[in-house]
């Protein structure tokens, strides 16, 4: 599971990357990514402290998402 995370931050970084340089339909794509790939994690995992760490991640892409929503 700690594998999956490494990758949940790395693609993250991409996607903070891409709105950096103002690549927001790029970005886009990747955080939908991102979500359904945390979405499928939540659904398959009971142990409370990644149902947490889920959630620190899903409430950092709404965080995006509405960056994104107000510089485009």
């Amino acid at each position: 599971m700690e594998n999956q995370f490494d990758a949940i931050k790395k693609d993250i970084q991409s996607i903070i990357d891409h709105m950096a340089i103002k690549n927001f339909s790029e970005a886009s794509l990747q955080l939908v990514q991102v979500s359904d790939a945390l979405d499928e994690m939540l659904d398959t995992s009971e142990d409370e402290v990644v149902l947490r760490e889920i959630s620190k991640y899903q409430v950092l892409l709404n965080h995006l998402q509405m960056k994104m929503s107000t510089s485009e």
